[in-house]
C-alpha cells in the first residue's frame, strides 16, 4: 500500500472504533473531572506516554493533577479520581493501584480495551474502546495495525475530544492555558 492510503485506513479504523463511544459515558467523565479535588492518572506502556498528555492538559486548565509513580505524586484520598488506561485491561500493577485508590476512597475510571477483564471489573466506572490489544483482537474492532496500536491512537483522540468538551465548558481561555504552560522546554 502507498503511505496516503494506510493514512486513510489507519483514520478509518479510528472513526469506525471512535463512533461507538458511548455519549452518556463521556459525560459522565467529563463532569467527574471538574468534580474531582485532585485526578491521578496512571497507565503503563504506550498507554502510560499517552495517559501523561492528557493529565498535561488537565494541568494546563489549572486541575490538581498527578501521573501515578512520579515523586511528586501525592496521597490518593476522598475525593479523589484515579483515571487508569488500559488495553489488555490486565496490566497487574494498574490493577494494584485500582485497589490501592478503591480503598483509601478514590473514585476509578478506566478507559479500556476490554470490559470483560480484571481491570474492567475492578473499576467505579469504565469506557470501552474495544480495538483489540498486545494480547489479542477477541470481540474487538478489526484492524490492519500492530497490536494495541488501534486502542491508544483512538484513546489519545478520544481524550483530546475530552479535553475540548472541558475547554469548551471553562470558557476557552487560551491565555489561561499559557498561563500554566511550562516555560522550562
Amino acid at each position: 500500500m502507498n503511505p496516503q492510503t494506510l493514512v486513510e485506513t489507519i483514520l478509518d479504523e479510528n472513526r469506525n472504533l471512535l463512533t461507538r463511544v458511548s455519549k452518556e459515558q463521556v459525560d459522565y467523565l467529563v463532569k467527574a473531572l471538574d468534580n474531582s479535588e485532585r485526578i491521578f492518572c496512571a497507565a503503563q506502556g504506550r498507554s502510560g506516554y499517552i495517559l501523561r498528555c492528557f493529565c498535561m492538559r488537565l494541568m494546563q486548565f489549572g486541575y490538581q493533577t498527578f501521573f501515578v509513580g512520579e515523586t511528586i505524586t501525592p496521597k490518593i484520598g476522598k475525593g479523589d479520581m484515579l483515571i487508569v488506561l488500559s488495553g489488555s485491561g490486565q496490566t497487574n500493577l494498574t490493577q494494584e493501584w485500582i485497589r490501592v485508590a478503591r480503598q483509601q476512597g478514590a473514585t476509578t475510571f478506566g478507559i479500556i480495551g476490554v470490559e470483560d477483564s480484571p481491570i474492567g471489573r475492578a473499576l467505579d466506572y469504565s469506557l470501552s474502546l474495544p480495538a483489540g490489544s498486545k494480547l489479542g483482537f477477541s470481540g474487538a474492532s478489526s484492524s490492519i495495525q500492530p497490536p494495541g496500536s488501534l486502542f491508544e491512537q483512538a484513546a489519545f483522540v478520544l481524550l483530546e475530544t475530552i479535553v475540548l468538551a472541558l475547554y469548551q465548558m471553562r470558557g476557552c481561555d487560551p491565555q489561561g492555558i499559557l498561563d500554566h504552560h511550562a516555560n522550562l522546554e
